[in-house]
């Protein structure tokens, strides 16, 4: 097997990988849920190399995001459902589909007119896409209703924020962060019951009540949770590399180390941090 340029050879080794007799073990056990988080990650890891804009990992990190769109659609087809060179189609013919102005004869001819015939077109495959989930058997729709319009594939807490920014909308709100506060102690109670119980399918159902519930007081304080966390997440950075800076010029290293003496150069690292905002 050689590396090459043709898109088909990417499916030819998704397929060797699969195989049961000869594929890889690891990807053999693997189905849509357990691939899914490692696809999210991928995307992020585009938009990473974006931001930095690092081509070659651009280059490198489309081709893993890639590989993920092969990877299922691999076992769909494995499941009968439909195969690569399906995506493909469904996804040409919805681009040749919307630009009617490009690729077939059409009046739209300005910015305004491609808007109202995009926003056409989408309500006729929004009544397509309802037919066949109804031959399907499928009745509940995330994508219908008041909510209809808040996006699942939005990262969680992105989605949970625009959700109670929509319910508030007509009414469906606390009226201050106060009583949030009290909900806070009441989903921490009852993740204590739940780890005490020792039942993991309720302890991750309450601990997603609890981060709702302190996405909802981020909103009411005008605190995005999304950006609250990064600058979270950047702070744990800053303060974890410290440890190890510290570690390495004792000529130790962070697994030989103990939690307490982490601990200790960890409260140091937030000492020197309040010195410098204070000064």
């Amino acid at each position: 097997m050689e590396p090459s340029k043709d898109i088909s050879r990417l499916i030819e080794i998704m397929a060797a990988l699969r195989h049961p007799e000869t594929g890889c073990p690891w990807d053999i056990q693997q189905n849509f849920e357990t691939i899914k988080p490692y696809t999210i990650e991928e995307a992020y890891e585009v938009s990473d190399a974006i931001e930095r804009g690092d081509m070659d990992d651009l280059c490198d990190e489309l081709g893993d995001l890639l590989l993920q769109v092969v990877f299922h659609a691999r076992m769909a087809e494995e499941a009968g459902e439909f195969s690569f060179g399906d995506v493909v189609n469904a996804i040409t013919t919805k681009m040749i589909r919307r630009h009617p102005h490009v690729f077939a004869r059409s009046e739209a001819d300005t910015p305004d007119a491609v808007k109202i015939q995009w926003d056409e077109i989408k309500q006729a495959e929004k009544r397509e896409r309802a037919e066949r989930r109804a031959r399907r058997g499928i009745t509940e729709d995330f994508k219908g209703g008041f909510l209809g319009s808040v996006q699942r594939s939005f990262p969680a807490l992105t989605e949970a924020l625009k959700l109670q920014e929509r319910a508030a909308k007509v009414g469906f709100d606390w009226s201050a962060p106060e009583p949030i506060l009290d909900k806070i102690e009441e989903e921490i109670h009852e993740l204590r019951v739940a780890l005490q119980d020792g039942d993991r399918a309720k302890v991750s159902d309450e601990l997603g009540d609890l981060i709702f519930a302190v996405v909802n007081i981020g909103r009411h304080v005008k605190a995005d949770p999304e950006q609250a966390l990064r600058g979270t997440n950047t702070k744990f950075r800053r303060r974890f590399s410290h440890i190890e800076r510290v570690l390495d010029a004792e000529g130790e290293t962070l697994e030989a180390a103990s939690l307490e003496r982490m601990e200790e150069i960890w409260q140091a690292a937030k000492a020197i941090e309040r010195a410098l905002v204070a000064g």
